[in-house]
C-alpha cells in the first residue's frame, strides 16, 4: 500500500496483520492472533509436505517429481557426509527440511501474484522468524554435544595446542563466539531477504513515478528502472537458494563441532 497518493512505502510489505478477524485474540495477555506471517508459513508447510510426500512413490523408473525429491535429499545428505562424516546420516530429516521450509518460504515469497487473493509475504524477512530457525538449530547442537561427550563438551572453546597462558583468553573467545552463532545465522538470511525486496519495492516507484510523469521520465527513469527490477528480480531468486543453502551448510558446520569437537 502507499503511505501517500501515488506513492509507495517499501516497508509496508513487512507489516504483519491479522487475518479474518483475530486481532483481539489473547490467550494469557498475549496476542496470538492469526496472521498473513503464520498463513503464509502453513502455506510453505502444505506446499513442502506436498513435494515431498510426491516423491515417495519409489517408482522403479522415478518420474521427473521423484527424481527432484532425490536429488534434494541427495544434495543434503552428501553436504552432511562431506561436512560430518558417516555420522551425519541421521540429521538428514532436520537439515532436509530446514533448507527446503527456507527454500519454499524464499521463492513464495517472489510470487508476482498472490495465491488465493492472498499477497504473498515473504516471512523469512522478519528477525524473528528466522531467530527461531536458528535457535532450533543452536538448541540441536547444544543438545547433540553434552549428549555425547557431556562436560568435555566444554573443550570446543579450547582448541588443541593452546598455550597455558592463553587458555582462559582463548576461551572467553571462543565461547562468546560460539554464542553469537544463532544471531549471526538469523541475521544473515533476514537481511538478504529484507534489502532485496526493499529494492526490489524502490525500484518499482522509481518505475510507476517516472510513469505518472510522462513519456520522457518513462524514457528515462521508468524504463531502465523495470530492466533494472527484472534483473534484481532474478537475482533474488538466486539469492533464495543460496542463503537456504548457507543456513543448512552452517547449521551442518555447527553440528559437526558438536560431534566431533572440532
Amino acid at each position: 500500500m502507499a503511505a501517500e497518493e501515488g506513492k509507495v512505502d517499501p516497508m509496508h510489505q513487512f507489516t504483519i496483520e491479522p487475518l479474518m478477524g483475530s486481532g483481539g485474540w489473547e490467550l494469557a495477555g498475549f496476542n496470538i492472533a492469526f496472521t498473513n506471517s503464520a498463513l503464509w508459513m502453513a502455506i510453505t508447510t502444505v506446499l513442502l509436505t506436498i513435494f515431498v510426500a510426491g516423491g515417495m512413490k519409489r517408482e522403479l523408473v522415478p518420474g521427473r517429481w521423484q527424481m527432484m525429491v532425490e536429488s534434494a535429499t541427495g544434495f543434503i545428505d552428501d553436504m552432511l557426509e562431506a561436512n560430518i562424516g558417516k555420522e551425519g546420516r541421521k540429521y538428514v530429516p532436520y537439515v532436509f527440511s530446514l533448507f527446503m521450509f527456507i527454500l519454499f518460504a524464499n521463492l513464495l515469497g517472489l510470487l508476482p501474484i498472490g495465491i488465493l487473493g492472498l499477497h504473498p509475504f515473504t516471512f523469512t524477512s522478519h528477525f524473528t522468524v528466522t531467530g527461531v530457525l536458528a535457535i532450533i538449530s543452536f538448541a540441536i547442537v547444544l543438545i547433540v554435544g553434552f549428549w555425547k561427550h557431556g562436560i568435555k563438551f566444554f573443550t570446543l572453546f579450547v582448541p588443541h595446542g593452546t598455550p597455558l597462558a592463553m587458555v582462559l583468553p582463548i576461551a572467553a573467545i571462543e565461547f562468546i563466539s560460539f554464542l553469537i552463532r544463532p544471531f549471526s545465522l538469523a541475521l544473515r538470511l533476514f537481511v538478504a531477504m529484507m534489502a532485496g525486496h526493499v529494492l526490489l519495492k524502490v525500484l518499482s516507484s522509481f518505475v510507476i513515478d517516472g510513469t505518472n510523469a510522462g513519456v520522457g521520465f518513462a524514457a528515462l527513469v521508468g524504463l531502465p528502472s523495470f530492466i533494472l527490477m527484472v534483473g534484481i528480480s532474478a537475482l533474488e531468486i538466486l539469492v533464495a537458494g543460496i542463503q537456504a543453502y548457507v543456513f543448512a551448510l552452517l547449521t551442518s558446520l555447527y553440528i559437526n563441532d558438536a560431534e566431533n569437537l572440532h
